[in-house]
């Protein structure tokens, strides 16, 4: 039996890293799974290698009206909603003296606004479908080890994940008494394309050798992050709500003495 046998799920941002990853485990473990996002060909790619159990749909976070679409295509599809995986997000690289306003609210408008719409349209459907199938409801909002600590250069990025923390605080209060439980995710350093791209042709940047100083001792994956969304996801942690989860290696606990001590 499937950890989420008979839950429908939208996974945003699901075309890549991350919001695949989850999408993929999630059906494997019995869910029916919504995939959005603006990268249509990698988005649709997904989709059909998951087969009949997911749907794509592009999907800009930003616009109220699409997020109305897409909730009524999934309950008109799969018939409800009982997971909602706000991964979407976006990060641009300059110190804040170099951040044009353009640039901040891009990323704001993505990550931070583009939780809200979700939370807020995905809520009534979500409320109705937990009713009727008696399976319990769950809000997962992607932040980062961005939104407990400072990171130089990202200061939109940074803003934007602190929202999203503090914002799915609010929706836990809100939303417990519906059956819906709302958590946030912090990931740290993760193997995607958010995190490869910008750093590729930077001289003497090695990411690898970086995360190899976090306690465990390499750089996250996709899937490290796709296990703690389908806990999150499946009743297991049913008591789990309003609460931050970090996966991140123990990066924000400190680095460790690699180098620093005899072998």
């Amino acid at each position: 039996m499937g950890r989420l046998d008979g839950k429908v799920a939208i996974v945003t941002g699901g075309a890549r890293g991350q919001g695949a990853a989850e999408a993929r485990r999630f059906a494997e473990e019995g869910a029916k799974v919504v995939v959005t996002d603006v990268l249509d060909d990698e988005g649709e790619a997904v989709a059909k290698e998951i087969g009949d159990t997911a749907l794509y749909l592009h999907h800009d976070v930003t616009d109220e009206a699409q997020w109305e679409g897409v909730v009524a295509r999934t309950v008109d599809h799969f018939g409800d909603v009982h997971v909602l995986v706000n991964n979407a997000g976006i990060a641009k690289f300059t110190p804040i003296a170099m951040t044009s306003l353009d640039d901040y609210m891009d990323v704001v408008n993505v990550n931070q606004v583009g939780v809200f719409l979700g939370m807020k349209h995905v809520v009534p459907a979500m409320s109705t479908s937990v009713t009727r199938t008696g399976l319990g409801g769950s809000i997962l909002n992607i932040s980062s080890v961005d939104g407990m600590v400072g990171m130089i250069g990202v200061v939109a990025y940074v803003a934007s994940k602190w929202a999203v923390r503090g914002m799915t605080k609010t929706a836990a209060i809100e939303f417990g008494g519906l059956g819906i439980r709302v958590n946030s995710i912090h990931p740290g350093g993760i193997d995607t394309p958010m995190l490869t791209e910008p750093t590729k042709d930077l001289p003497g940047v090695d990411l690898k050798n970086y995360f190899s100083r976090v306690p465990a001792g390499r750089i996250g994956t996709p899937e490290d992050v796709a296990e703690l969304a389908l806990f999150l996801a499946s009743d297991e942690s049913a008591y789990c709500t309003g609460s931050e989860f970090v996966v991140d290696g123990g990066l924000i606990a400190g680095f460790g003495a690699q180098g620093l001590l005899p072998e």
